[in-house]
């Protein structure tokens, strides 16, 4: 059953990692977005699935090939991320917002297609050697369709859309749901990206939850990559971020570990639970 909320308004986009929902947490984030959708709030989810992916991967002796921490997709790979990730995860998490009274439309990026995408070229990674590095199947988020996600949540659905990007010629493409997620909300003009995953925040000391920063604004964030505190694969989440500020979007979150009513508590009062990252 969907809780009593204030009204709530302004567009938000909320990326769930693969871990958060396959995870004990799904109903508890699923409830808060019901909330907030019947407050009024225009939601556009967006998710991953990694983890998962991943396992499948093992379980079908298909090897695991990164780089710098980025998922190398060749055919096989393609066709499991659309299995797990479009498929099996896309399905769950729509299953467990119905649950909590929201109106959930599964979509991947061919749907529509919601994103357009276009190959990604080789290119140098950090962490990866002086040579340029061809992904495969892995794309650049061109364009998204406005006007599906536009008639969807004027009519109070709530878009689920899984990180698969489809260019002009029908190809498909892998795409990291963080930069989905930023695209999306620079192209909405989201008051709020919010980022769960299994981390609460930006960390002082990785190892002491209690050490969540707050606020972060773009020149502190960049003094905390350069002194070590923010390291590996948070640098690309908080570079990505700052980048999408930059064009636009108001505010980023980045939390985890919620319970009841925290999403919409982060949403409402930002830095009151994760990090909120500002220009």
């Amino acid at each position: 059953m969907v809780s009593e909320e204030p009204g709530f308004e302004g567009t938000l986009v909320v990326k769930l990692g693969g871990e958060v929902v396959g995870g004990e947490a799904l109903a508890v984030i699923a409830a808060d977005l019901a909330a907030l959708s019947c407050a009024g709030a225009r939601i556009v989810v967006v998710h991953g699935g990694g983890p998962q992916a991943t396992k499948l991967q093992e379980r079908l002796g298909i090897p695991v090939q990164k780089v710098a921490g980025r998922r190398v997709t060749d055919a096989e790979t393609l066709d499991i991320m659309k299995m797990v990730v479009a498929g099996k995860l896309n399905v769950e998490l729509c299953a467990a917002l119905v649950a909590a009274g929201a109106k959930p439309v599964g979509l991947h990026g061919a749907s529509g297609p919601v994103i357009r995408a276009a190959k990604r070229p080789p290119k140098v990674y950090a962490g990866a050697g002086p040579d340029p590095v061809d992904l495969g199947h892995v794309g650049d988020v061109t364009g998204v369709d406005h006007d599906l996600l536009n008639l969807l949540m004027r009519n109070a659905y709530l878009p689920v859309v899984a990180c698969i990007g489809a260019g002009h010629e029908g190809d498909v493409y892998n795409i990291n749901a963080d930069t989905v997620a930023n695209r999306l909300a620079v192209e909405l003009g989201a008051e709020s990206l919010l980022l769960v995953s299994d981390v609460p925040g930006v960390l002082q000391d990785v190892n002491d939850p209690a050490s969540r920063i707050g606020r972060l604004t773009a020149a502190e964030g960049q003094s905390l990559i350069e002194s070590g505190v923010i390291s590996k694969g948070m640098i690309v989440k908080i570079e990505e971020s700052f980048a999408a500020l930059r064009e636009g979007v108001q505010r980023i979150h980045i939390l985890g570990h919620l319970k009841p009513g925290d999403l919409s508590r982060e949403a409402r009062e930002p830095g009151s639970v994760g990090t909120v990252l500002l220009p």
